[in-house]
């Protein structure tokens, strides 16, 4: 078998490689270039540089696994790769310590004005007076995300006597405590922290999560670390904060656009910027090539992927039966995960029918895998999804019964916080998965595209309002599923529309009498 390497990989990942397979390095490839040469490779290894197009993946007819020497995969087209049958492998854990070790970096170089200093010194300056900086020793630090990058940074910032606030929509009490840290709300960080630093993955719930809003609401003497994303925290809001004296510093490693040479940030002097380091050390680059080379020899060898984010390891006469029920059950979860919110505690998965015959484990890591992508993006794949789930106390129970009703097979999803759940049941008709319950209520729904489920009073006068309101916004209504109570009591419309339909169009549904919540799934 041959393997393409088309950007740079240290020399202990090409030996693992090299052991077993051919192996040639082709770095700095165009389009172009990697279209003609792909069709003759059975493997490809990646770094940021290469773009993986659906172009280059549909010429790619030998290719069983793409691996990335890193975390993120934006530079490969997932889909094409999960249409054509590829495994798409990344190295989640490789550059975890790295990340969180430049972090702490940032936060000491912020808080001593360093990176100034040095500039100034070399300069021929002695200004000792301009660069006073400030303790760590006993002050507040705001983790905004407690993964593995966000509790690696909270360990070490314990060990300068830091007092420790977070937010992470997936930890519960019982893990903070665990990692010795106080659970409270991004804007309890924003108002009480010293120092404010951003681990999330970048979603449309975490994009400029930090805001000027936010940047209102803290000290003057605030300092703000993002070494996780561009994006998370916004670049005008924080540039302006900069230049008004809002705040007094902030370290950036990551931008919305790399390289940032027209963004605002660089004119701010009181800005600590890299270019993209967090995982530069000669450590991760190893971790990294090592992982990633063990799990291209272990799948083409026949074994499993430890990392595939896109599909589950099954043998292929089982993938034959449960491929439809896998993706029914992702897509399940993060609709119901969409309707409940966050701070998830339990989640349920009940099999009915022949499926409940079946070895459902992959089904069921499914199910976690989407509960969980609704906050934490791509992060979460078939094989981690269990592992993060239990790290922060996330209960999973499968439960099965043979008998069946009026489908031969279904699934009910049910998630559950506090006092809150919500459930959404679906099964498969030929090669069709289907939504056919949400909360009790019978429906017959699509699973793709948008759906507003519409909680109201069954009473005159409240649907036709609530579909005007979508119409004069230019949202067109595809179907209409009601659910069937007597007058007076509670149910639930579910609606599929052509387009996203924003929280203010939401709101003003909400605003109908009778309406008593408008939620919008996204699938």
């Amino acid at each position: 078998m041959r393997i393409l390497v088309s950007d740079p990989l240290s020399e202990q990942g090409l030996a693992i490689l090299g052991e077993h397979f051919t192996v040639d390095v082709l770095t700095k490839l165009s389009e172009e270039e990697l279209i003609k040469k792909i069709a003759d490779y059975d493997a490809l290894v990646i770094r940021s540089g290469t773009q993986v197009t659906r172009k280059v993946i549909e010429a790619a007819n030998k290719m069983k696994i793409i691996g990335r020497a890193g975390v993120g995969v934006d530079n490969v087209d997932v889909e094409a790769a999960t249409e054509k049958g590829i495994i798409v492998t990344n190295a989640p854990e490789g550059n975890m310590l790295s990340a969180a070790e430049h972090t702490i970096a940032m936060m000491m170089g912020l808080a001593r004005n360093i990176p100034q200093a040095n500039a100034s010194l070399k300069s021929k300056k002695w200004e000792r007076n301009k660069f006073m900086g400030v303790e760590v020793n006993g002050k507040i630090l705001g983790v905004i995300g407690l993964g593995r990058i966000g509790a690696e940074v909270a360990k070490r910032a314990q060990g300068l006597n830091m007092n420790i606030l977070a937010y992470d929509p997936f930890i519960s009490e019982e893990k903070a405590k665990e990692l010795g840290v106080k659970l409270t709300t991004v804007h309890e960080i924003v108002k009480a922290a010293d120092f404010i630093t951003v681990h999330t993955p970048l979603t449309k719930e975490t994009r400029n999560i930090i805001d000027k809003r936010e940047f209102g609401m803290m000290k003057s003497n605030a300092r703000i670390i993002n070494c996780a994303r561009g994006g998370i925290i916004n670049e005008e809001a924080l540039a302006e904060a900069l230049q008004s004296g809002r705040i007094a510093g902030a370290a950036v490693d990551v931008f919305v656009n790399e390289p940032p040479f027209d963004s605002p940030l660089l004119g701010c002097d009181n800005l600590i910027a890299t270019p993209h380091l967090g995982a530069s050390t000669e450590e991760a680059q190893i971790n990294v090539a090592v992982s990633v080379a063990e799990e291209i020899v272990s799948v083409l060898n026949g074994g499993v992927a430890k990392n595939a984010i896109n599909i589950p390891s099954v043998k292929p006469d089982v993938m034959a039966v449960l491929a439809p029920y896998i993706q029914l059950a992702e897509t399940m979860s993060k609709a119901c995960a969409q309707l409940l919110g966050k701070n998830y505690e339990r989640i349920e998965i009940f099999y009915q029918g022949e499926i409940a015959g079946k070895d459902t484990r992959p089904v069921t890591v499914a199910a976690v895998k989407g509960m969980l992508q609704v906050a934490l993006g791509s992060a979460v794949n078939y094989v981690n999804a269990n592992s993060l789930a239990k790290s922060r106390k996330v209960e999973v129970i499968e439960s099965k019964s043979q008998t069946s009703d009026e489908f031969a097979s279904s699934i009910k999803v049910r998630i559950t916080k506090g006092s809150e759940s919500q459930s959404i049941t679906g099964t498969v008709v030929g090669n069709a998965a289907k939504i056919i319950g949400i909360n009790e209520e019978r429906v017959d729904l699509a699973p793709s595209g948008y759906i507003i489920v519409v909680k109201h009073v069954n009473k005159p006068n409240v649907i036709g309002p609530c579909c005007i309101v979508l119409g004069k916004n230019n949202i067109n209504i595809s179907g209409m599923q009601v659910g069937r109570v007597p007058i007076g009591q509670v149910t639930i419309m579910a609606l599929n529309v052509d387009s996203e339909v924003s929280d203010a169009i939401l709101k003003e549904m909400q605003s109908v009498e009778g309406i008593i919540d408008a939620k919008l799934i996204k699938l």
